[in-house]
């Protein structure tokens, strides 16, 4: 008997190993929860004012990741390089609405094949189909609290997945973040005590937006709780890989539309039990383009290099330190943007883990604007106030009403840049200083400009101008 319940014993710790070693070897899920327009200095693991507690305990479980800078600081060319993993130049999504070239692939060509359920819930912006063949899970509403919706849907496609015996790779992407702020809890932010950036001019209408703004973040953390809640009901937590991504920049001055380092950066936090160190942090240059691939090498999937212009970061997120970039490049095109959709005023940029280099090549020219900037526009050349005034434009009449050396600065920045800007991140996080004539930075400046150079160059972009104007669409008579 005592022989029996020996051999039934280690019966049982091979089952258990057997099970255990069954359960390490299964690809993890993926669970990619996407922001609209928020600024990664906004938010909580990056010391910022708006209230993200479950984003908080994510990065206390995971890594940060402090400089991810995606190509283009609007929504469109955004997300395809991100599900792509290429960037703007190669896909030619670079003004917003744009679509990618037809023979792009992205995350479900790369994660199908290994067994996965690829499924998209909210927020598009992707095109066309057969580059970006997610499942559709289901849209969700802009102007009220999608929540509740989301969790709905996300839950069932997680559920329909167990069940199928396949791993999933579920986005959700929620409009929260993205004007207009409808909802949220808006009482923490009552009282808009909040620090205003030395890039902005502390109004009653930029307060008062910013607080609805981070209302709307704070909406999206919650999401964020409620997703990982779910992955808790359903025994998933410790096999999923959470991702929570920023986007680009708010829809504030100098962050959208731009290539300053508040529109391009984006906050990256990502945890998975057993493989993510907690607590941790990278600094290395990342990329947008790079999330594809680490979402591939993260699945088991072998990433071939000719398939993505971003590169895998799984090392640096499972405890390595590897540079993986010298440097991460921008650009911006103005055409094609409501209100502006003729005005050609292409920007470029390059960064490395310290400095910044933008170029304008029709600064001498032309100006810049955008949606957010028009009535400001407006006001400037009008020379008086007509409507309520948004942000930019209170900004305008601020600066007639008692504006100081600083906020007059501001203003005619809003829509006149340098044709060449160079920043010290460290010394200068907001980018305001321009070194461009410092002979101490002669060699920062003639360094990036070579790069900056060779990286247009290759993909046949040495001319901005010329590309823009290649994305102009006609008018319909």
């Amino acid at each position: 008997m005592r022989f029996l319940h020996l051999v039934a014993f280690l019966l049982l710790g091979l089952v258990v190993c057997g099970t255990a070693e069954d359960a390490a070897k299964q690809p993890p899920n993926i669970l990619f929860l996407l922001g609209d327009d928020i600024d990664r200095d906004s938010l909580g693991p990056w010391g910022g004012p708006a209230l993200t507690p479950h984003l908080d305990q994510l990065a206390a479980e995971g890594v940060t990741l402090d400089n991810v800078y995606c190509n283009v600081a609007m929504c469109a060319p955004f997300r395809q390089e991100l599900y792509s993993g290429r960037t703007v130049w190669r896909t030619r999504a670079m003004p917003n609405h744009s679509r990618s070239t037809p023979d792009t692939k992205s995350l479900p060509h790369y994660l199908r094949p290994l067994g996965y359920r690829v499924g998209l819930l909210g927020k598009s912006h992707v095109g066309p189909n057969e580059a970006y063949p997610f499942d559709k899970v289901g849209d969700l509403p802009m102007k009220e609290d999608a929540n509740p919706k989301a969790l709905e849907l996300a839950g069932k496609y997680i559920s329909e997945s167990t069940k199928a015996g396949k791993p999933f790779c579920l986005v959700v992407a929620a409009h929260d973040g993205h004007g207009p702020y409808t909802h949220g809890d808006l009482t923490p932010y009552r009282d808009k005590s909040f620090p205003i950036p030395k890039d902005a001019i502390s109004t009653a209408e930029y307060r008062q937006n910013v607080a609805q703004h981070f209302a709307e973040v704070t909406n999206l953390d919650s999401l964020l709780g409620g997703l990982r809640e779910i992955l808790d009901q359903q025994s998933l937590s410790e096999n999923t890989l959470v991702i929570f991504c920023s986007e680009q920049g708010s829809a504030y001055p100098f962050r959208k539309w731009t290539c300053f380092d508040q529109g391009l950066a984006s906050g990256v936090v990502a945890a998975l039990p057993g493989k993510i160190p907690a607590d941790t942090r990278s600094s290395h240059l990342a990329w947008i383009a790079d999330l594809a691939p680490t979402l591939v090498e993260a699945a088991g999937g072998e990433v071939n290099p000719d398939d993505f212009d971003g590169k895998s970061q799984w090392k640096n997120l499972t405890g390595g330190s590897e540079s993986i970039h010298d440097y991460a490049y921008g650009a911006f095109l103005n055409c094609n943007i409501i209100d502006n959709r003729e005005r050609i005023f292409p920007i470029r940029s390059i960064r490395d883990e310290r400095y910044t280099l933008i170029w304008s090549p029709r600064a001498e020219e032309e100006i810049t604007s955008n949606t957010t900037l028009t009535q400001a526009l407006n006001f400037l050349n009008a020379k008086e106030q007509k409507g309520t005034p948004n942000v930019a434009a209170s900004w305008v009449v601020r600066s007639w009403e008692k504006g100081t050396g600083k906020q007059m600065k501001l203003v005619k920045r809003l829509h006149h840049r340098p044709e060449w800007a160079l920043y010290d991140r460290k010394s200068d996080p907001e980018e305001l200083e321009n070194l461009v004539d410092s002979e101490a930075h002669a060699a920062e400046l003639k360094r990036l400009k070579s790069g900056l150079q060779t990286w247009l160059q290759k993909w046949d972009d040495a001319d901005p101008v010329a590309t823009e104007k290649s994305f102009v669409k006609k008018k319909k008579k």
